[in-house]
């Protein structure tokens, strides 16, 4: 007999949901911050509990059975209500005391936000702050962040949005590196220099063919994606890169190199959900980030 709507355990029903979605017992564990064998027995008790196989174990993964492509679409439907029942409640509370999350970009969390914390946490010592430095966009209606610092225009329905402006991009080399190299004067004389770039972003590939240079990823012999990572091979001396120009510019390690093209700006927006946004805690966390963000725009 199938189980009444009032007995079907939503923690079953989010395991099956994030294999489906991820393709892996594996890494549905790594995205519910729970083990393999914990997401297979809840699949496994879900499966039981309807009495339908919903995967069929493929070499390279977790394939959805008829069954269980017919489940997709109402358990998104479950997840999204759940995460409004949560966004809802939250967003009543008056407390200033609590968590508040953050997400930014790796490069952001790791070079803008650490002095910006730390003032909050003298200032407001009753909000604890968590922040999660990454490159995949956290969905705040789930609630994986209260705040989100996007480097493009967020377009997620239900969310408050204040756009902060632009930060310069600038071109940087370790002055150790141009002391044995030398000083390029404009890009073409800078095609000889060694340059870092990304291993499987094409951002900068596109960016040097939008300028006529039409090269590959071999052109850049040390590659590296994570953008913290990337901008020490550049500290380090491993050849001329890209990053914030304010950042660039605090470094003593590093010189601006002026290659006489134009270089893109990144934009800079707050994101909340609008149900998040009116706790006090939340405002007062936005306000300081907009505030300090905004200090840093030349």
């Amino acid at each position: 007999m199938p189980p009444s709507l009032y007995s079907l355990d939503w923690t079953l029903v989010r395991a099956f949901l994030a294999v489906a979605e991820t393709g892996s017992l594996s890494a549905a564990a790594r995205r519910l911050g729970t083990s393999q064998p914990t997401i297979g027995r809840q699949v496994q008790a879900l499966e039981d509990a309807l009495g339908a196989e919903l995967f069929r174990r493929q070499p390279r993964g977790m394939e959805l059975t008829a069954t269980g492509a017919e489940m997709l679409a109402p358990a998104q439907a479950m997840q999204a209500a759940a995460g409004q029942i949560a966004l809802r409640a939250a967003g009543q509370s008056e407390a200033l005391a609590g968590t508040v999350r953050i997400t930014a970009s790796i490069f952001t969390a790791h070079h803008v936000l650490p002095p910006i914390i730390a003032g909050l946490r003298r200032d407001e010592p009753e909000i604890m702050l968590e922040i999660v430095a990454s490159d995949q966009t956290e969905n705040l209606l789930f609630r994986e962040a209260d705040i989100a610092i996007r480097m493009y225009r967020p377009e997620q329905l239900d969310v408050v949005t204040q756009h902060l402006g632009d930060y310069p991009l600038g071109v940087f080399a370790a002055k150790s590196y141009l002391d044995r190299v030398g000083r390029p004067t404009d890009l073409s004389q800078a095609m000889a220099y060694d340059f870092v770039g990304y291993d499987r972003n094409e951002e900068i590939l596109r960016g040097f063919r939008d300028h006529g240079m039409d090269v590959d990823r071999e052109f850049f012999p040390t590659r590296c994606d994570h953008q913290s990572v990337y901008w020490e091979f550049v500290r380090s001396g491993c050849g001329i890169g890209f990053g914030l120009r304010q950042t660039g510019l605090a470094d003593p390690l590093l010189e601006e190199i002026n290659l006489g093209i134009p270089i893109p700006v990144v934009p800079v927006w707050l994101t909340a959900h609008e149900a998040m946004r009116r706790t006090p805690r939340i405002r007062r966390v936005w306000d300081r980030l907009s505030e300090a963000l905004t200090a840093l725009l030349p």
